[in-house]
């Protein structure tokens, strides 16, 4: 069996993972051409969580791997191994999260709130993080919150191939479900070289939402609908009726972080969407014939190889 890591004395570079996404992991390792380094995770009696390398990191280059959707154990997971890879002696420690767990909490939208993103940054700076690889945060100022660096990777360019491959440019509008999808949505609307539209949206109590108005003209064009996440469906699918009465004809979904909790998969499969496509930031519970996943593990692989050689990020988003 190959090493986890390069072998070269000057700066081994290691890959491990938690349990959170292990198909995502085992593709970010096989797209880097590596494979994922031997560590032992098991859950005590109580509930507590014990994590183990199982073979020598001292002086790797660490990339741990590890979304941090729900049950929030998957955080807990995630810090367990920062702090054993930095007593391990390990380099340098980059947490490579495809999806950035609580990050819909980053401001105090009204008295008596915590601000969990900014809590959870400071959680895996005193672990011991050296650097943070995530990807599409809700909230990009996010990034401001660590006094690590953060790389900052999108899904829009994986999936503008991907809606490219299968011809839907034609007659397009391209429409942001809610304001602040507005920027998402104007840089697709740019690539693909078509209209934008948005929906005006209230959201009465939170995981409930209800459209006001449509802000565009939709009427007999192809809609492509753009979200970073989309959790019970309400909001994408609310939005995607409301187009179709508006003259819509076919609607097609793009999410980057598909969390689909609750009735999102009948709300799904009940909607005006014709394809939702997402991307493995997050496993899914369930399969649908609706639903169609575009891998980022070759993008995460790619940003691996740039940061460990000290390439530029950016140059992945050039157009």
């Amino acid at each position: 069996m190959p090493p986890a890591y390069d072998p070269r004395p000057e700066s081994p570079i290691a890959l491990f993972a938690g349990r959170s996404n292990p198909g995502l992991a085992k593709g970010i390792a096989e797209a880097f051409g590596s494979r994922l380094g031997q560590i032992k995770i098991k859950d005590f009696s109580d509930g507590e969580l014990y994590v183990h390398y199982d073979e020598s990191i001292r002086g790797a280059d660490l990339y741990l791997i590890q979304s941090t959707c729900p049950p929030a154990d998957n955080w807990l997971e995630l810090l367990l191994l920062i702090d054993a890879a930095r007593r391990a002696s390990a380099s340098r420690i980059t947490a490579v999260m495809p999806y950035f767990g609580y990050a819909r909490q980053e401001r105090k939208d009204q008295p008596r709130v915590s601000i969990a993103a900014k809590l959870m940054a400071n959680l895996l700076t005193t672990a011991g993080v050296d650097r943070v690889l995530t990807m599409d945060l809700h909230a990009p100022q996010i990034q401001g919150f660590f006094d690590v660096p953060v790389d900052h990777l999108y899904a829009s360019g994986l999936f503008v191939e991907h809606l490219r491959t299968i011809g839907l440019q034609d007659n397009l509008v391209v429409v942001a479900p809610d304001v602040g999808a507005i920027k998402a949505a104007r840089s697709y609307a740019k690539r693909l070289g078509t209209d934008l539209a948005v929906i005006d949206k209230r959201r009465p109590t939170q995981n409930e939402s209800e459209v006001v108005n449509i802000i565009g003209d939709v009427a007999g064009r192809n809609v492509l609908l753009i979200d970073d996440i989309v959790d019970t469906a309400g909001t994408i699918t609310n939005a995607a009726g409301a187009l179709k009465q508006a003259g819509a004809l076919d609607i097609v979904a793009c999410c980057t972080h598909p969390l689909l909790s609750g009735p999102a998969y009948e709300r799904i499969e009940n909607s005006a969407i014709s394809r939702f496509i997402v991307t493995d930031s997050i496993p899914l519970r369930q399969e649908s014939s609706r639903i169609e996943v575009v891998s980022v593990a070759p993008l995460f692989a790619d940003a691996i190889h740039r940061i460990y050689e000290d390439k530029s990020i950016s140059t992945l988003f050039a157009e």
